[in-house]
């Protein structure tokens, strides 16, 4: 069995942040410290699906805050990216279960608050940046983020809907279009704060 390069916290950061170098670096961030954020994420609810998904996800947000120079070393990489990882799962959680209750709440006949015609507005506008944004990502990639993050389909599903080979290329090209979607995002500032101020209502 082939075993991957192994780095001091040094090279790692460095590697992380250079193209040439950042595929073997992601790998040893998976070999080292994936597991142990499945473990956790299936301790509290969640999959294996959404371990992969979390765990990619907290792994493009290291790199990026590496890259803006945000990363203080007060603690190490693989504890940092731990953390992004659970801190994530538990906004999804909670998320989850809000969605819950407003289903029970809509099945039993409950008044749902709405947001005003001001918020709707906001919203409405928002939507309609994002939706530029997306566009300028191209079509596959447009396709995959609003199927995964709007229509909230898996990747099985994904799959089906586009053709790919298998379930780890759609992984792929997720990846590759969120790292397009952040750095299309560090160029426009407002829309990233308009986005912050709808997700405050919910």
């Amino acid at each position: 069995m082939k075993i991957g390069k192994t780095y001091s916290e040094i090279e790692l950061l460095h590697d992380l942040v250079s193209p040439d170098t950042q595929d073997d670096a992601i790998r040893y961030l998976y070999r080292e410290h994936y597991s142990k954020v499945l473990v956790y994420i299936k301790q509290n609810g969640g999959s294996n699906e959404d371990a992969e998904d979390l765990f990619q996800d907290a792994v493009i947000n290291f790199i990026r805050i590496l890259k803006e120079g945000k990363f203080r070393g007060e603690c190490s990489s693989g504890t940092f990216l731990y953390s992004l990882a659970r801190h994530a799962w538990l906004n999804e959680f909670k998320r989850r279960n809000r969605a819950r209750v407003r289903e029970e709440k809509f099945g039993k006949g409950m008044e749902t608050i709405e947001l005003d015609s001001s918020q709707k507005l906001v919203t409405n506008e928002v939507k309609m940046q994002l939706q530029q944004l997306l566009e300028n990502l191209g079509e596959t990639c447009k396709k995959i983020l609003m199927a995964f993050y709007y229509e909230e389909l898996s990747m099985r599903d994904i799959l089906t809907q586009l053709n790919y080979e298998n379930e780890q290329v759609v992984r792929n090209k997720k990846y590759k279009c969120l790292k397009k979607l952040t750095e299309v995002l560090a160029s426009h500032p407002q829309t990233v704060k308009n986005l912050q101020s709808v997700l405050s209502y919910e």
